[in-house]
């Protein structure tokens, strides 16, 4: 009996050695060799068809650049709407989609993507599914990171009110209002826009905040106007570029304009094209997101 258990343990014995041996081998032959630790950056922002939109675009590429030298930066637009347009006009924009594809032919291991959107909406959440679906994809990505949209944090808050005040033209006197044009979003996020106005209130109380298709909406805007007694009204874009809605539905000269209905109003009207990102210290803010996310690539 032992001679017998003996010859069955060292059967037992050599079966486990050449499991060692051959899932390894097996492991290899489904992976291939280890790529070698390849960072790179994706910065996706919303878009813009309009040519006078590029200095934004290109104050982030150049602050990302400077933060991250020697770092292959690329870009996307999340708007397939924005990328059609530009697509007519002979320039081609990559979807985050494509442009996370080509990053992963062209051999990136570990990428962070930063989201250029202002609030945490539609296209944020969009932008991180998309992105969050390469990482361990077979032969794709070992490790991607989504920086999080302008206004994210009660900090993000504080600091791009802070920002934008520090931007509004210096000839404007204290009397005088300011208002800002959100882009404004049926998704739930919505609701960073009336909670910009409480941050720009504790502030300045003659600063108002109202979107193009969300709330608060312009009537909101006039109600408070009238409580304010202002007579001069400087108009800003709450958007990263100064774009359509900034040229034409907030400082455009047709009837239904921002311009054109506060000027009925009896409102004195300056308008404002500046986006956000034309703002160092806005700038900034999406740089320090984009930091925290490539420094988890590492985790």
């Amino acid at each position: 009996m032992q001679c017998h258990f003996g010859v069955k343990q060292k059967a037992v014995s050599a079966f486990i050695i050449l499991c060692f041996l051959i899932i390894p081998s097996f492991a290899l032959a489904g992976h291939g060799d280890s790529k070698p630790v390849k960072k790179g950056i994706l910065l996706a922002a919303f878009g813009s068809s309009m040519p006078e939109a590029q200095i934004s675009f290109d104050n982030i590429d150049k602050a990302v650049k400077k933060a991250f030298p020697g770092v292959p930066v690329r870009w996307a637009y999340s708007s397939a709407i924005i990328r059609n347009v530009l697509s007519k006009e002979g320039r081609t924009v990559d979807s985050p989609v494509t442009a996370l594809s080509k990053m992963m032919d062209d051999g990136f291991t570990h990428v962070a993507v930063q989201s250029l959107h202002t609030i945490p909406g539609e296209e944020y959440f969009g932008t991180l599914e998309t992105a969050m679906k390469f990482e361990g994809m077979p032969k794709g990505m070992s490790k991607i990171a989504v920086g999080k949209p302008l206004l994210y944090s009660d900090e993000d808050m504080t600091r791009t009110v802070k920002a934008i005040i520090a931007n509004i033209p210096k000839e404007r006197k204290a009397k005088d209002a300011v208002v800002l044009m959100g882009h404004g979003t049926p998704h739930s996020a919505n609701i960073y826009y009336p909670g910009s106005q409480y941050y720009f209130s504790k502030i300045d109380p003659k600063i108002f905040v109202g979107t193009v298709e969300g709330t608060p909406t312009l009537d909101d805007v006039k109600a408070k106007l009238a409580k304010s007694k202002a007579k001069k009204v400087y108009l800003m874009p709450y958007m990263s570029v100064a774009g359509d809605h900034a040229r034409n539905d907030m400082a455009g000269d047709e009837p239904d304009s921002w311009k054109s209905e506060l000027t009925k109003a009896g409102y004195k009207c300056e308008s404002v094209l500046k986006g956000s990102a034309e703002f160092p210290q806005v700038v900034d803010i999406w740089v320090d997101h984009l930091k925290i996310a490539f420094k988890s690539l590492d985790h």
